[in-house]
C-alpha cells in the first residue's frame, strides 16, 4: 500500500479519537490520561508519514480537553499573574498553549512498540488528584509520568501539572525561568521567550 494511502486511511481514526477525547466529560481521572494517551499513541504510530504541522493539528484538540492550559499558566507565571493586564494573560495563556502543544509534536515523532500503563487508583494529596503512570519502551525501560488534576466547573478532570520521572514539577521548573523573565523584560518579554521556544521546535 503506498504511504499516501495509508495516511488518507489513517488520519480519520486518530481524527475521530481526538473528537472523543474532546468530548468526554466527567469519568474518572485515570480515564481522561487513558483517552488523552489514546489520541497520542494514534499519532505516534503515524508519525513518520505526518508533518510537524500535522501532529500539531491531531493532538491540539486532545491536548486542549486533557489539560487545563489557562490554569498551568497562571501557575507557572506565578503570584505575578495578577498584575498583568487581560490583554498580556491572553497573549501569554495562547503562546504556552502553543508551545505545549508543540513540545507533544516535536517529542512524539515515531513509534516503536511503546506503550502507557496508567494506574487505576488515584492518589489524593493537598494540590488535587495525583493519577500515576508509566511509559513502558520497546526494551522493557519506563519512565514515570504522573499528572496532578482537578475537575473543571463542567465536571471533566483536566491536568494541572506533569511530574517527570515522577516527582520532577514541570510547572515548578517553568516558574523559575517565567518569574526571572517577566521581572526583567516585563510581559511582553515572557511571550517572546515562549514563542522562540516554541519555533525552535518547529522543522525550518
Amino acid at each position: 500500500m503506498q504511504p499516501s494511502r495509508r495516511l488518507f486511511l489513517a488520519m480519520p481514526l486518530a481524527a475521530a479519537i481526538a473528537s472523543r477525547a474532546v468530548a468526554a466529560t466527567g469519568g474518572s481521572p485515570g480515564g481522561a490520561i487513558d483517552r488523552f494517551y489514546g489520541v497520542l499513541l494514534a499519532v505516534m504510530k503515524q508519525a513518520k508519514a505526518l508533518s510537524f504541522e500535522q501532529r500539531y493539528a491531531q493532538l491540539a484538540p486532545a491536548i486542549t480537553a486533557a489539560f487545563n492550559l489557562p490554569l498551568m499558566t497562571r501557575i507557572a507565571v506565578g503570584p505575578d499573574w495578577a498584575q498583568l493586564t487581560a490583554a498580556q494573560q491572553q497573549q501569554l495563556s495562547v503562546a504556552f498553549a502553543r508551545y505545549t502543544i508543540s513540545v507533544y509534536a516535536d517529542r512524539f515523532d515515531g513509534y516503536d512498540g511503546e506503550r502507557f500503563v496508567v494506574d487505576p487508583d488515584p492518589s489524593e494529596i493537598a494540590a488535587g488528584t495525583l493519577v500515576k503512570s508509566r511509559l513502558i519502551k520497546a526494551d522493557g525501560g519506563t519512565v514515570e509520568l504522573n499528572y496532578l488534576m482537578r475537575q473543571d466547573p463542567a465536571g471533566a478532570w483536566q491536568i494541572i501539572d506533569v511530574y517527570l520521572d515522577g516527582t520532577i514539577s514541570q510547572l515548578a521548573t517553568r516558574r523559575s525561568e517565567f518569574v526571572s523573565v517577566l521581572a526583567r523584560s516585563g510581559a511582553e518579554g515572557l511571550v517572546q521567550l515562549i514563542e522562540r521556544r516554541t519555533a525552535a521546535l518547529r522543522p525550518g
